[in-house]
């Protein structure tokens, strides 16, 4: 009997690594593998288009050939992640000897060039500390400007796209007629190119004609810039990605909602428990693992930020850098302006380092609050 209850288990164990195999061979092939690429092309100077050379062969003949990337080593997460910081120093009146004040009464530093150029770095950020002016300068100020907006982004969007999507979830999800209109109707944004939506979404956000500056100005309130305007720009791709996404996450929620069996919530009425109470002890607890999977997928997802941005800003990220990611830095310096491949291999392989040790954080604390 153990033998037999051992051959089934040893056969069930077959049976589970074969139906892994197909999606083992797809995460090898179009993930692993693209990933370690990734690192081999991070550590040399491989441009887009190869560098030709032209020789003379025996003959006397004139060929070219490919000049082979040059190995590098870690040059380019060296250029990536540098980061100084400098102590700045007022200006002192020569007649005087004081320190020159502006008209607003506060000290006048040198220039930020003083101390960026010197040492090739572009300007970050400048903070007043205790008096004192510091200047951070990047040698890549464009990196970390998109992080800054990557995590902005994914803070914002991951709380309120998943608290949108569970209560449209229990909406769609009660016994009423129309209900499934309704689903169609929130999920219809989902399975509708995000290219489309980004070029419809232009034309609502226009500042002269479009239809959100109209409705604003019939209570006397607007024009907006909306994407041309530092201070708004993120938050008008925040709106139109939650838009867009939350239809396949309220689905997740609605499949997690009719998972809960009706018993628990008679039970907890009897109890006289109110719909409040139900909500925080039968569905919260019961949406656990779907509540885990959205959150990380969403989180993913939200690190991904490129489409909508890539086409609203003409890839530019702009207006002053307000809306660049850390996708589209990595395709620009990649494939558009710079074209070096190594260094766009460099900023993928931080990029997914960055987001896959955030995920392995929020996974951890997930768990552990249930």
């Amino acid at each position: 009997m153990a033998t037999m209850s051992g051959s089934l288990k040893k056969q069930q164990r077959n049976t589970a690594y074969l139906m892994l195999l197909p999606a083992a061979i797809i995460l090898l092939v179009f993930l692993i593998t693209p990933f370690f690429m990734a690192i081999g092309l991070s550590l040399t100077d491989q441009p887009l288009v190869p560098r030709l050379i032209t020789e003379t062969d025996e003959n006397g003949e004139t060929i070219q050939r490919q000049e082979p990337a040059n190995f590098i080593g870690s040059q380019n997460y060296g250029r990536l992640l540098r980061l100084s910081i400098f102590e700045m120093q007022p200006i002192i009146n020569e007649d005087t000897g004081e320190v020159e004040i502006d008209e607003d009464g506060n000290p006048v530093f040198e220039r930020a060039r003083t101390y960026l150029r010197p040492e090739r770095l572009e300007e970050l950020a400048q903070i007043n500390l205790f008096g004192t002016q510091y200047l951070i300068g990047a040698s890549d100020a464009k990196f970390w400007f998109s992080l800054r907006n990557i995590l902005q982004f994914v803070v914002v969007v991951v709380p309120l796209q998943t608290s949108i999507a569970l209560g449209l979830a229990m909406l769609v999800n009660r016994k009423l007629p129309g209900m499934n209109v309704f689903r169609a109707i929130y999920f219809s944004p989902v399975v509708t190119s995000m290219a489309i939506v980004a070029v419809v979404w232009i034309f609502l956000y226009n500042p002269t004609s479009g239809f959100l500056n109209n409705m604003l100005g019939i209570i006397n309130l607007g024009p907006y810039e909306w994407l041309d305007d530092p201070g708004s720009s993120l938050v008008s791709i925040i709106i139109l990605s939650m838009w867009q996404g939350v239809g396949f996450q309220m689905v997740i929620f609605l499949a997690g909602l009719q998972e809960i069996p009706d018993s628990l919530y008679e039970a907890s009425s009897l109890d006289g428990a109110n719909r409040w109470e139900q909500f925080l002890y039968v569905t919260l607890p019961g949406l656990r693992n779907t509540t885990l999977f959205v959150i990380i997928s969403t989180t993913i997802l939200a690190f991904k930020l490129f489409t909508q941005v890539d086409i609203m800003t003409s890839g530019t990220g702009g207006p002053a850098n307000s809306t660049i990611t850390t996708t589209l830095h990595m395709v620009n310096e990649g494939f558009r302006e710079a074209q070096r491949v190594g260094y766009a291999s460099a900023i993928a392989v931080v990029f997914v380092v960055i987001v896959f040790v955030i995920s392995m954080i929020q996974n951890r604390i997930l768990q552990e609050k249930e």
